[in-house]
């Protein structure tokens, strides 16, 4: 096995069942947000952080960390409910580990999940649907003055039924510091934007940045020509897709949509 270093971050705002393996980090997000503590936990608000930003930032929190922190040559993230691997089951021992890392980036630069489809409605209408729609909007005007080389991508992709969803991948070194400080260039500048309005939106909604970013993964990926590979996500938690299904429809057809273009 290589003598590189893997971190995979896994995002966690509450105690939960980590793998064994050694290059899974268990990150508390918004610890400084927090008087608890967990156990064998790295906490989000040491070293130069972000830790205060985890109600709007969600776990890019854990991301902005390891941007600064950590020494990985090899980084990931996943979530306490949601990790890569190829076999199904909701059994930790499943996960990927460091040799099946290694294997899948000889030829990529970055693990991804698999692509979420919606079908019926691109990934632009999706989020119009779901979430707030100013926030697009201002990152569209942010990508469009900073990085007008995205522009076409952006729209691209913004048209596309399908995206890597969930914040979840595994980098390299080189192509995790490039991603971060373009993606969070870009969110600040959001935030400076819209921040105000944020503050009067639900709990739910105020987590817009990390909801933005699924969105910005895949523009990324594209325009730079990142070679990639997908592996399917297991999920810990029971999930109810009749219900995900049916309240996607709703907001399809204008039921319970936030109210906001």
């Amino acid at each position: 096995m290589s003598n590189e270093k893997i971190q995979i971050l896994v995002a966690a705002h509450k105690e939960a069942p980590m793998p064994k393996d050694k290059i899974y980090l268990p990150v508390q997000v918004g610890s400084s947000l927090s008087k608890a503590r967990f156990n064998g936990y790295q906490a989000d608000n040491q070293g130069e952080n972000i830790s205060a930003k985890n109600p709007y930032f969600n776990e890019l929190t854990a991301i902005y960390w390891a941007r600064f922190n950590s020494n990985a040559d090899i980084i990931g993230l996943v979530h306490y409910r949601r990790f890569f691997g190829f076999k199904k089951g909701k059994n930790l021992q499943n996960v990927l580990d460091g040799s099946q890392v290694l294997s899948l980036l000889e030829r990529n630069d970055v693990i991804l999940p698999k692509k979420r489809h919606y079908w019926i409605e691109s990934s632009e209408s999706h989020y119009r649907h779901a979430h707030h729609g100013s926030a697009i909007d201002a990152v569209r005007q942010i990508i469009n003055s900073k990085y007008p080389d995205y522009i076409d991508v952006f729209e691209k992709q913004m048209s596309k039924t399908t995206s890597h969803m969930f914040n979840m991948f595994i980098m390299r070194r080189e192509e995790f510091n490039a991603y971060s400080d373009w993606l969070f260039d870009i969110l600040f500048e959001v935030e400076s934007m819209i921040q105000n309005d944020v503050l009067n939106w639900s709990p739910y909604e105020k987590r817009v940045y990390g909801f933005l970013s699924e969105r910005l993964l895949d523009v990324w990926i594209v325009q730079n020509n990142i070679r990639y590979t997908e592996v399917p996500v297991l999920f810990m938690e029971k999930q109810n897709w009749l219900l995900k299904g049916g309240k996607f429809l709703l907001r399809k057809f204008g039921y319970g949509r936030i109210g906001k273009k």
